[in-house]
């Protein structure tokens, strides 16, 4: 058996230059080549997940199959590679030290002083090798969070140095940083990025491939002297400049070599390997860039200010378009300045609408009115998660007539539901005594809509929330036209509504984004947006 080979991106001069997408996009050029590729991120702040993280902190929180709320940057992986994630993809500082201090209680260090070298250090290590351990993987990726230089991220660093030298030629670091262009003096700087290889190397990390990112073309003579100056060979010191998407990163670094160059530092004898077949990828990036038509669609949620916040749902919908043959036109709007006044030229001209998740009360009436506005002028319509929950609201208020239907909460000291008969009070929803995560199964009505787009009867999707529809109100429901067309068979639980006289108005109670690919669009949005396209306004 090969032994598991483990790959690096560290990042420097500044945050947000694309880790995530340069580690995604070596992994499917090396996926490509025939080998067996996963992604892991190591994050340097304490959280023990972001899953309590506001979204505007952190942007959206990933949810992985075995149920692990995420990094976002796991998105892209299972978008690029196909591959799905687990709890081992993604780990903390705050998880790191968990488990130091849970076996430090346990007795387990046999009364050392616990320090951050050996200690810290041994667990990171452990965390990474995890993944390569069992054999199902040629080649582990893991990106560090951060920039290096940043306090949080120097344990991770001499991991990585000290892996360097266990691993021997099994382990390669590709070092990601930034060239500026100064317009006045209209010249590229390379300082920024020998400092940025210099702070590395003082903590004993020597890169071997380099990553510039940059807005112009970089000549070959920079690249040399940035060779010269990180002690790097010219060939491994390679561009990666910006780009209207970034499905067309692979391609690009494929043209750069990346995977090429790391190879052969990593002793694969490149005559031997077979060329890294993008064929299917290729298609959809031309499908992306040249489609004319748009598909004008609106994202209702409480928090569009931050996009990142509704990271895969934004990409669901660029790969739905995409093949669709349409270019996504998305109209981020904030649910809470909806009102019944102005929701008519808030979604003018819109061919379908999404109703984003999102935990709270805030913003919720706007959704209503969305919903509404939807459900009136057979506008195709997604609800997602608290979407769905909207969606079953609304219908209970303005169709079954509950004109205070809303949501509540378990009483935990007698674990049932909390209802106020006061006012005509219904509650259409429950909360769950703890969240629902990770991926459960579904059944799906046989005459349903949601059949048909899935073309099969059972489905596994993963889920993220706490409330859940009410059986108590499923016979009303059903019998004014709102099916209840998708049931978790254990529990009994509705996954899935749909309205029977509507060319397309379905929430679902999972999350349909974690599983849409690049080489796989989810059904739900791909069906989504061609209702929108063949029917839109």
């Amino acid at each position: 058996m090969r032994d598991t080979k483990y790959i690096f991106v560290t990042g420097g001069v500044t945050s947000s230059l694309g880790k995530g997408i340069i580690a995604a996009s070596l992994g499917k050029l090396l996926q490509a080549r025939g080998f067996r590729v996963t992604n892991q991120k190591l994050d340097p702040y304490i959280n023990v997940d972001p899953g309590t993280l506001n979204p505007y902190e952190h942007g959206e929180c990933y949810v992985t199959v075995d149920g692990h709320e995420a990094d976002l940057d796991l998105g892209h992986y299972e978008r690029f590679l196909d591959v799905e994630t687990h709890k081992a993809n993604n780990v903390t500082t705050g998880r790191i030290y968990q488990n130091v201090i849970n076996k430090e209680r346990r007795g387990d260090f046999l009364g050392k002083t616990v320090q951050v070298v050996p200690h810290i250090t041994d667990e990171i290590k452990r965390n990474i090798k995890m993944l390569g351990s069992q054999g199902d993987f040629d080649f582990v990726i893991t990106e560090i969070g951060g920039t290096v230089g940043d306090i949080e991220s120097l344990p991770y660093i001499e991991s990585v140095r000290q892996l360097r030298w266990e691993l021997g030629r099994n382990c390669l670091i590709v070092h990601l940083t930034y060239v500026p262009y100064l317009a006045a003096a209209r010249e590229l700087k390379t300082k920024p990025t020998q400092h940025s290889v210099k702070t590395l190397q003082e903590q004993g990390v020597q890169p071997d491939i380099l990553v510039l990112r940059t807005e112009h073309d970089i000549p070959a003579e920079v690249r040399r002297k940035v060779a010269l100056f990180c002690n790097v060979e010219p060939s491994a010191v390679m561009q990666s400049i910006d780009v209207p998407s970034i499905y067309r990163v692979p391609l690009n670094m494929r043209s750069e070599k990346l995977d090429e160059v790391a190879l052969s530092k990593l002793g694969f004898d490149l005559t031997k390997t077979p060329q890294a077949d993008m064929d299917s990828w290729q298609t959809f990036v031309e499908k992306l860039e040249n489609a004319t038509q748009e598909v004008r669609i609106a994202l209702v949620g409480k928090y569009v200010q931050l996009p990142d916040a509704y990271k895969s749902i934004i990409e669901s919908l660029i790969h739905a378009s995409a093949y669709n043959d349409r270019k996504l036109k998305l109209k981020l709007i904030l649910s809470d300045k909806i009102t019944e006044e102005n929701v008519a030229s808030k979604l003018a001209d819109l061919q379908g609408i999404v109703i984003a998740p999102g935990f709270g009360q805030r913003g919720m009436e706007g959704k209503f009115t969305a919903i509404k506005y939807a459900r009136h002028n057979d506008i195709p319509c997604l609800g997602i998660c608290m979407g769905m929950q909207s969606m079953c609201i609304e219908f209970a208020r303005n169709v079954l007539g509950y004109k205070n239907a809303n949501s509540t909460e378990i009483d935990p000291n007698t674990s049932h539901n909390v209802v106020d008969i006061m006012d005509e009070q219904k509650n259409i929803l429950n909360l769950g005594g703890s969240m629902r995560l990770g991926a459960y199964k579904c059944k799906l009505k046989k005459e349903s809509k949601v059949f048909a787009i899935y073309g099969k009867e059972k489905i596994s999707e993963r889920h993220r929330h706490r409330f859940e529809f009410n059986n108590e109100y499923k016979d009303a429901f059903e019998r004014n036209g709102m099916i209840c067309s998708g049931l978790n068979e254990e529990s009994n639980l509705v996954e899935i509504i749909e309205l029977k006289n509507h060319r397309w108005f379905i929430g679902v109670q999972f999350h349909p984004e974690y599983s849409s690919t690049v080489v796989h669009p989810h059904p739900l949005f791909a069906n989504f947006v061609r209702a929108a396209v063949e029917e839109g306004v």
